[in-house]
C-alpha cells in the first residue's frame, strides 16, 4: 500500500511538473514581451518551446530520480539535486530551441527567454517541493500541541555542537513526545561558543561542564560526539557521577532520545578508551634496522599477540615472514588477514607445535628464520591449574625446542613474550613462564647471542582476557563478574604491547630482561565499571556486577618490579632492564628442566608444583584446588 501511494503522488507530481512547465515557458515570454504588439512574431516560437520543454523537461527531471525522493523529509542535498536537475534540463531545451531556430524553423526567437525560463523553472518545480516539507513541519507541530507529556519534562545538555549534536536537539525539539527539553551545548570550538544552533545555546567549552551544572537545572547530559575519546566520555561521566545527574553516550539518534537503547545498539569502546594514562608512542625507526630484508619468525602467530606481531613486522618489509602456530583455524585467519594488508609480501603458514622438536629442526632448515619472536605459550592461569602438565611441555618444554633450533641454526635474534606473572610465581603458568625465561637467558649468555626476554603484565582485549568477556556480559545484559573487589592488574594495549617488544629487540645485545612500564596497576571492578559507563550504561543500575570470589593460582596485584633487583633505564623511556636476578646455574636449570619433563610424561602435577617452587626463587606454587573458572 505505501508503495502504491507513492506511485499515486509522483504521477501527480509528474503532471503538476508538466503543468508548471507551461506557466513558465509562457511566463518567460509575458516576462519578456509584456504582451506588446510585436508578441503574435514570437507565438510560433513560444508553440515550439512550449513542446519541446513538455517533452524534455520531465524526461530529464525522471532521469535524475526527483521521482523517487521523500520531500516532506527534503534538505539541501534534494536542493542541490533540484538545481542539477532543472539546469540540465534547461539547457538541453536551449540546445534543441537553437538549433530549430538556426534552421529556420520559426522567426522572431528572444533568446534571454530561456534564462527567464530557467529562473521560473527552478522557482516553481523547487518551490512546490519544499512546499511539501513546510506543510509536514506545520502537521507535526500541530499534532504536537495536542500532545500531553505522561512525563515531567527532562531538561538536558548536550556535549559537542557539531553534526551529531545539532542532529539530537532538532530531534528533541521536533518530538516533543520524548520529554526532553535542551538548555544548552558544550563545545571545545572557540568560534562556536555564544552562538545559537537551532535556536539552543552554546554555553561554554566542555572543562566548564561543572560550573554550567551548577548554574542551571539540568536532568541528563547527552554526550553527541561519536568519535569522542575515553578521556572526554570519562570526564563528563565522572562529574555527571558526583552530582548525580543521568547520563548517556550517543549509538543513534532517536532511539537514544527515546529510551529504546538495546544493549546491541551501544557505543563500541576502543580499547584505548579504558587506559588510564596518555597511549605509547608508536615509532619505527629502529625498527627497520633488524627487521628490514630479514627473515622473521613467528611462534604462537595466530595467537593475539603473535597476530599484531605479524601485522606490525610486516610493515617494516621483511623478506619473508613465517607465522608458525599450532591452531590451524588461527593460522588461516591470521594469514587472510596479512594477505589482505600486505598483498606483496611472502608469507609461509606453518602448522606446527613448539613440543615436536624433529618438525621445527625441519622448518629451520627449511626457511633458515633469521630473527624468532617466540609468543606460543599457554596463558591461561585457572586453566592451566587444571592442566599442569601441558603447562610444562608447552611453555618450558617448547621455550627448549626453540631456543635449541635456534642455536643449532644460527638464528640472530630471539625475542621471547613473557609475564608479570613470571615475578614470585604462585601460579603454574607464571611459574612455567619464569623457567622459559632462565632458558632463554642462560643460552643468551652462554653462546654470546642476541636472545632476550621481553615482561609485560594483561593485554587489552586479547583473547580470553578480561575486556572480551565483560563485553559479551554487558551484551547479554549482565551481570558482569569481577572476582574480588580490590583485585589490580597492569595493563596495556595490544598494538602498544607489540611495538615496545620490537623496540626491545632492536636495543637487545643480548641476555636482557626487558620489563614494559605499563602505567599504574588498575583495579579490574573499576575497569568493568568504566566499561559498562563507556557503553552508555550505568553500574549497578543498568548493569550489575556481582564479586565471585579469586580463582586458584590468582594474587590480588601482580608485580612488574621485583624488589631486591636493580632496574635501568634504556634510550625509550617505556622500556627497563633488569639489571639483577637471581638466576640458576646453566647445569641446575637443565637437571631442573629435565625431571620436570619426567614428572609431565608421567602425570605427576604435585611433584611438578613442588620442584617449582623450590627452583624458583621467591616461588609459591598454590594447590590448583577443584574451582575453576577458565576465562581470565
Amino acid at each position: 500500500m505505501h508503495i502504491f501511494s507513492r506511485k499515486i503522488r509522483n504521477r501527480y507530481l509528474l503532471l503538476g511538473d508538466i503543468f508548471l512547465t507551461l506557466v513558465s515557458v509562457l511566463g518567460s515570454y509575458l516576462m519578456r514581451l509584456e504582451l506588446i504588439a510585436i508578441f503574435p512574431t514570437y507565438q510560433y516560437s513560444m508553440m515550439w518551446m512550449l513542446g519541446a520543454a513538455v517533452l524534455i523537461k520531465p524526461l530529464v527531471y525522471y532521469f535524475f530520480g526527483i521521482y523517487r525522493h521523500v520531500w516532506r523529509y527534503a534538505s539541501t542535498r534534494e536542493l542541490v539535486l533540484i538545481f542539477s536537475a532543472v539546469t540540465t534540463a534547461s539547457m538541453v531545451l536551449s540546445g534543441v530551441m537553437m538549433g530549430l531556430f538556426a534552421a529556420g524553423t520559426f522567426y522572431g526567437f528572444p533568446r534571454s527567454v530561456l534564462i527567464i525560463d530557467w529562473l521560473l523553472s527552478m522557482a516553481l518545480i523547487g518551490g512546490v517541493r519544499f512546499i511539501f516539507r513546510v506543510l509536514a513541519e506545520t502537521a507535526t507541530s500541530v499534532s504536537d500541541q495536542s500532545f500531553i507529556p505522561s512525563l515531567r519534562c527532562k531538561w538536558v545538555l548536550v556535549v559537542g555542537a557539531g553534526d551529531a549534536g545539532a542532529m539530537v536537539v532538532r530531534e528533541m525539539l521536533k518530538n516533543p513526545q520524548l520529554n526532553m527539553k535542551p538548555i544548552g551545548f558544550l563545545d571545545d570550538d572557540p568560534t562556536k561558543v555564544n552562538s545559537k544552533i537551532h535556536g539552543v545555546p552554546v554555553l561554554a567549552p566542555l572543562d566548564q561542564i561543572d560550573q554550567i551544572l551548577n548554574k542551571h537545572h539540568v536532568d541528563e547530559v547527552v554526550v553527541a560526539i561519536p568519535s569522542a575519546s575515553g578521556q572526554v566520555v570519562r570526564k563528563v561521566t565522572e562529574v555527571c557521577r558526583l552530582r548525580n545527574v543521568a547520563f548517556r553516550t550517543m549509538p543513534g539518534i532517536y532511539e537514544l532520545l527515546g529510551g529504546a537503547v538495546s544493549v546491541s545498539r551501544l557505543r563500541e569502546v576502543d580499547i584505548f578508551d579504558l587506559l588510564r594514562r596518555e597511549p605509547v608512542k608508536i615509532e619505527t625507526e629502529a625498527l627497520g634496522e633488524v627487521l628490514e630484508g630479514r627473515v622473521v619468525m613467528v611462534t604462537g602467530a595466530g595467537g593475539s599477540i603473535g597476530r599484531e606481531l605479524c601485522r606490525q613486522i610486516a610493515q617494516v618489509n621483511p623478506q619473508r615472514l613465517l607465522a608458525l602456530g599450532h591452531g590451524e583455524n588461527s593460522i588461516f585467519s591470521a594469514l587472510l588477514d596479512l594477505s589482505e594488508g600486505f598483498p606483496a609480501l611472502e608469507i609461509v603458514p606453518l602448522i606446527a607445535d613448539v613440543r615436536d622438536l624433529p618438525r621445527l629442526e625441519a622448518i629451520f632448515n627449511r626457511w633458515k628464520p633469521e630473527v624468532v619472536f617466540h609468543t606460543a605459550a599457554h596463558k591461561h592461569v585457572p586453566l592451566m591449574e587444571s592442566n599442569i602438565e601441558e603447562a610444562v611441555t608447552n611453555n618450558i618444554i617448547g621455550t627448549r625446542n626453540i631456543v635449541h633450533v635456534a642455536l643449532v641454526h644460527d638464528v640472530e635474534r630471539l625475542v621471547m613474550i613473557s609475564t608479570d606473572k613470571a615475578i614470585r610465581p604462585v601460579n603454574v603458568m607464571g611459574a612455567t613462564k619464569r623457567i622459559a625465561e632462565m632458558l632463554v637467558l642462560d643460552a643468551a649468555h652462554q653462546h654470546q647471542r642476541a636472545f632476550t626476554v621481553v615482561r609485560f603484565g594483561n593485554v587489552l582485549g586479547s583473547r580470553g582476557s578480561v575486556v572480551p568477556r565483560f563485553k559479551r556480559q554487558i551484551a547479554n545484559g549482565g551481570p558482569v563478574t569481577v572476582t574480588h573487589p580490590e583485585m589490580k592488574r597492569y595493563f596495556m594495549t595490544i598494538p602498544e604491547a607489540v611495538h615496545l617488544v620490537l623496540q626491545a629487540s632492536a636495543m637487545s645485545t643480548g641476555g636482557e630482561n626487558y620489563i614494559l612500564d605499563m602505567g599504574q596497576p588498575v583495579r579490574i571492578l573499576d575497569l568493568a565499571e568504566d566499561l559498562i559507563r563507556l557503553s552508555g550504561l550505568e553500574p549497578g543500575k543498568d548493569i550489575e556486577i556481582v564479586i565471585t570470589g579469586i580463582r586458584p593460582g590468582e594474587k590480588l596485584s601482580e608485580d612488574l618490579w621485583d624488589t631486591g633487583f636493580a632496574y635501568s633505564k634504556t634510550d625509550h623511556p617505556d622500556i627497563h632492564r633488569v639489571d639483577s636476578e637471581e638466576v640458576l646455574t646453566s647445569d641446575k636449570l637443565k637437571a631442573i628442566v629435565e625431571q620436570l619433563a619426567q614428572y609431565a610424561r608421567d602425570g605427576d602435577p604435585e611433584a611438578i608444583q613442588a620442584l617449582l617452587s623450590d627452583a624458583i626463587p621467591g616461588a609459591a606454587i598454590q594447590s590448583a584446588g577443584t574451582a575453576l573458572d577458565l576465562v581470565e
